[in-house]
């Protein structure tokens, strides 16, 4: 009997942002300076508001929940969704998850048959494709260039559209590039999918933190009336920092939440019952955590993009929101790495890992050969230190 592994792995590449990190991690651990910038986990405790709800009571939570989620943390997200969004899912419209990730994960799985298309924006989260690879479906892109602002026109969307096309996946704010779009764009792009009956799913993880004055939209709130094709994903990872407690949700129709009730039931079950308890806690209480850790944010990324920008062979745009500068490297090629020159961003991302500890992400992974992810949930002082590290390897740099 063969011992190989299931073929459907062979469509999947690994995640570039956890290989980053395990090499971060490596030469951190060889006694090295390393400056973290390829993963996107904020640098904050979980507030003590969120901690205190769930100390003193943690017997309480040993037991199984329903596969999908408690009553009460559902009943949490639909309040705190009328609260920040503007719109109210019903209690029976929300599965949660294993994070975020594990809710698109299912959310392909219910979804997709062989063959079917999924559209997705890129620059793109590296996960989407392959998940979408994973259940036999096909990623079809379409390309979002910063002379764009990293965003795609209806136009765009209207070519790509074809009978095959069961989804988009619409990320804003955007991981990699920290791109959002207004309320007037998603309404442009809205107008186009009237004319299709695939599947809407808004990746709002990052809603909370935009910045500038930039308003989060979400789809919930703009489009009711595609309330039977639209999925709203969201979580507490990003916004209150609690990406370990690993709880994510989707709003969806009904037929789509239970089906994703069938498969939770049969694979991880319930999410665990005491991160369920924190996310309650998370979603219901005061702003003002929230709020410190966005204005944090706001001063990092001046500091990353303005750091960037002064870099010799660097161009970087200013992100609308999330947490993450996506700067134009490839005037960094023909820096000499291992007796060659550097001709990829994977191979500037290297080359700066080597020379001065400063680790981020190859935008090869995002669909976009030549820029580069810098995760800005660091303090100010180590962006500088990185960046100033950055400046001289640049300066001293063999060509």
């Amino acid at each position: 009997m063969s011992k190989d592994l299931a073929t459907r792995l062979d469509l999947v590449k690994p995640s570039a942002t956890l290989a980053m990190t395990a090499l971060a991690a490596d030469l951190k651990a060889s006694g090295k300076t390393v400056y973290p910038f390829g993963v996107g986990q904020p640098d904050f405790q979980t507030p003590d508001y969120i901690l205190a709800a769930v100390r003193d009571n943690l017997p309480s939570y040993s037991g199984y929940t329903p596969a999908t989620g408690t009553v009460a943390l559902k009943e949490a997200i639909s309040e705190s969704t009328l609260r920040d969004r503007g719109w109210e899912p019903k209690v029976d419209q929300i599965t949660v998850g294993v994070g975020a990730k594990h809710v698109l994960f299912n959310l392909m799985m219910v979804l997709l048959n062989p063959g079917d298309e999924v559209i997705i924006p890129a620059p793109y989260w590296v996960s989407y494709p392959e998940q979408v690879r994973l259940f036999g479906g096909e990623p079809i892109f379409i390309d979002a260039p910063p002379s764009a602002g990293f965003r795609i026109t209806p136009e765009q969307l209207k070519a790509a559209l074809t009978p095959k096309t069961k989804a988009i996946i619409l990320c804003s704010p955007s991981n990699p590039t920290g791109a959002a779009y207004t309320e007037s764009q998603l309404k442009a792009l809205v107008e186009v999918l009237a004319d299709s009956d695939c599947y809407i799913i808004a990746d709002e993880i990052y809603g909370e933190l935009v910045y500038d004055g930039f308003q989060h939209v979400s789809l919930g709130k703009l489009a009711p009336e595609f309330s039977e094709r639209l999925i709203v994903v969201d979580g507490v990872s990003k916004a209150y920092a609690m990406t370990g407690w690993r709880i994510g949700w989707a709003t969806a129709p009904k037929a789509v939440t239970r089906g994703m009730a069938k498969l939770q039931g049969q694979s991880t079950t319930n999410p665990s019952a005491v991160a369920q308890a924190a996310a309650t806690a998370a979603v219901l209480g005061p702003r003002d955590d929230v709020e410190r850790m966005r204005q944090a944010f706001a001063s990092r990324r001046k500091t990353m993009v303005d750091g960037l920008n002064a870099i010799e062979g660097i161009s970087c745009e200013m992100p609308d929101g999330a947490f993450y500068a996506f700067p134009d490297v490839r005037g960094l090629y023909g820096i000499q790495h291992d007796g060659k020159p550097i001709e990829t961003a994977k191979g500037v991302a290297l080359w700066q890992l080597d020379a001065c500890g400063v680790a981020a992400v190859a935008g090869e992974a995002f669909g976009a050969p030549g820029h580069i992810r810098f995760s800005y949930a660091a303090s100010d002082e180590l962006i500088r230190e990185a960046l100033g590290t950055l400046t001289e390897a640049v300066r001293t740099a063999n060509r």
